[in-house]
Parts: structure tokens; C-alpha cells; sequence
């Protein structure tokens, strides 16, 4: 199998963390967010990935060059967003004539990729797309499916909190049926391509599952995934909780509570609380400060005797010594005022 990620997104809800590193680049405990992504591919049969971003492009290869073992990788040049479906489309000529997986690259899900398969396939599906259904449907555009599992419409953001059943962000797609677009176009997959597809007379399935699944969309959705994973609702995935990297210093006087993420490199000194927290590479709590709710960026660092709660800290930005900060997003670089 084959399968195209999306990672082209530019993060804007999660700035300042995104200002320096794409969203599928930020760490999520021990590896790259993406990561995760990818060895979930790999462990249901997926040897070959297509990736493409025409943001912050450069802090891929790296990554890329850095990972080895299943799945390869190939990367194409985006001059310009393509949108979700215009990135399949322009993927397609590394991708085969055989149905592949495409999947969103910001969504940490354990969902059974190879159940979903077998149900493709047994459908004789052109699409399959997976659903998650959620108790308000309000951030989500809700899919319409008859009893049979057989997708009938796209329906609009519901302005009333109701159940349904919303699009998951991994699908299953024939070739074949994409042939109408062409690469370099700018197409939504959602909006676009769905619809036609369906209007084509193609049978087009949602896939519904008992999946864990979770849109790392914002910073509080970012946290709460770290959380998740340290009570062991991720499958396959698990760390101890707190979780701190080799290299990482913690003071023997410090107080660490149990959701907290240190990442390599990272120091919380003497006396400093830290609890419902994330903390990048370098990021630094100095003696006495006290952070809960908060994400410390790369080389970030909070001051002797501060108190921040429920903000995020861009790449290489600080908090003054004895500061009190809230609900406050610090941009890279910069130095916070107390709020």
C-alpha cells in the first residue's frame, strides 16, 4: 500500500509554536508528531509515503534524511498550496494505479487502517472515507450515510450542538476516480472533490470505527493529546507518566506532576512546579516558577520565582524573572510582559 500525508498547512491556530516548525514537525514525546504518523502507517502494511508542503519546505528534509526504515519516503516540490485535494492529485504519479491511504498529517489516530481496507474493498468502494462520531458536531462538517454505510451528503457546519458523524481526515481512494483534476490545480477534497465523485455515480463509503482520534489543531488540543497518550488511550503507543527525555535536568527539589512532557535538553531547576505542561528541546523552568497548562517552544525559558499558567511560548522566547502570565501566547523570540 501506498500513501499520500497531508502536511502543507501552515499551523495558524497553533502559533507561535508553528511560526518556526511545521505542525506535523512539533514534537509529540519522543518523536516528531509525524512520526507517529508514519510508523502508524507502517505497522498496517504502508511502505511507500508522499509528502508535500510549500511551507517552511526546508525543515522537511531533515526530517526526512534523519528518518530510515518503513515507510520510504518521497518528497514532491508544492510552488504554491494546492489545497487537500489538489495535494493528492499532484501526488498521484508517485502514488500508482492501485487505491491508496491519503491522510490528513496533524490527526493522531489508532484507527485500524487494514479493517478499513477489507471494508473498502469488500464495498467495492472508489472512496472510503472514515468518520468519528462526536457529540457536537459544531467545529466539524457532518457526512450523511445510508444504513448500509453508503456516503449521500456533505452537510454544513451545524450551527446547534448535535451528534453525527464527521469526516476523520484518512481516506481510501481509487486513482481512477480522480482522473477530472488536474496537477497543479488547486482542488478541496471536501468541498470538490467528494461531491463530484459522488454526483459521478462512484460509490463512496464512510467508515465508521471505535478509533481514538484527535485534530492536533490548536495548542490546547496539543496538550490534551500528550495526556492521552500518558493514560494509555492511544494504541500501541506507551509512556510513562511524567515523560522526561534523556538529557533533560530535573531538580531533585523540583515538583513534577504526572502529565508533564520534558523534552532532551530541557531543565526545570530547584523548587519549580510544573504541572499539565510540554516542554520542547531547551525549553528551561528556572528555580521557584511555577507553569501549568502551558507549552514551552524550543530554547523558551521562564524565570526565576514566575508564575505562568494556560500560555504558549514561541521558539526562543522568555518570561522576566518573578512575571505572572495567562492566557497568553508569546511570540518566537520575544520577551513576554506580565499580563
Amino acid at each position: 500500500m501506498n500513501a499520500v500525508v497531508l502536511v502543507g498547512g501552515e499551523g495558524t491556530r497553533m502559533r507561535p509554536l508553528t511560526e518556526t516548525v511545521p505542525k506535523p514537525l512539533l514534537p509529540l514525546m519522543d518523536r516528531r508528531s509525524l512520526d507517529h504518523v508514519l510508523d502508524h502507517l507502517a505497522r498496517h502494511g504502508v511502505h511507500e509515503v508522499v509528502l508535500s508542503s510549500p511551507y517552511l519546505e526546508d525543515v522537511f528534509h531533515p526530517f526526512i534524511e534523519a528518518r530510515h526504515g518503513d515507510p520510504r519516503i518521497t518528497w514532491i516540490t508544492e510552488t504554491h498550496a494546492l489545497g487537500t485535494g489538489g495535494a493528492i492529485v499532484n501526488a498521484l504519479e508517485a502514488v500508482g494505479d492501485e487505491p491508496f491511504f491519503a491522510l490528513n498529517g496533524d490527526i493522531l489516530t489508532d484507527l485500524d487502517l487494514t479493517a478499513m481496507k477489507a471494508f473498502h474493498e469488500a464495498n467495492e468502494a472508489a472512496v472510503t472515507i472514515a468518520l468519528h462520531h462526536v457529540d457536537d458536531a459544531r467545529a466539524f462538517g457532518l457526512v450523511a450515510t445510508d444504513d448500509a454505510g453508503m456516503v449521500l451528503e456533505f452537510r454544513e457546519k451545524p450551527e446547534e450542538p448535535i451528534p453525527g458523524d464527521v469526516n476523520a481526515g484518512t481516506y481510501l481512494l481509487d486513482p481512477a476516480v480522480l482522473g477530472p483534476w488536474t496537477a497543479g490545480e488547486t482542488v478541496s477534497i471536501e468541498r470538490d472533490v467528494f461531491p463530484a465523485v459522488i454526483a459521478g455515480g462512484h460509490p463512496v463509503y464512510g467508515y465508521v470505527a471505535e478509533a481514538y482520534w484527535l485534530d492536533l489543531g490548536t495548542p490546547e488540543k496539543y496538550l490534551q493529546a500528550h495526556f492521552d497518550m500518558f493514560e494509555g488511550k492511544v494504541h500501541d503507543v506507551t509512556y510513562p507518566a511524567p515523560w522526561v527525555a534523556e538529557g533533560a535536568v530535573v531538580d531533585l527539589r523540583a515538583h513534577l506532576g504526572r502529565w508533564v512532557a520534558v523534552g532532551r535538553g530541557a531543565s526545570i531547576g530547584p523548587g519549580a512546579q510544573v504541572d499539565d505542561c510540554v516542554l520542547h528541546e531547551g525549553a528551561r523552568v528556572e528555580a521557584g516558577a511555577r507553569v501549568t497548562g502551558s507549552v514551552l517552544a524550543a530554547g523558551a525559558s521562564i524565570g526565576e520565582g514566575a508564575i505562568v499558567g494556560s500560555s504558549v511560548l514561541g521558539e526562543g522566547s522568555s518570561v522576566p524573572a518573578g512575571a505572572q502570565l495567562a492566557d497568553t501566547k508569546v511570540p518566537s523570540g520575544t520577551v513576554a510582559s506580565s499580563s
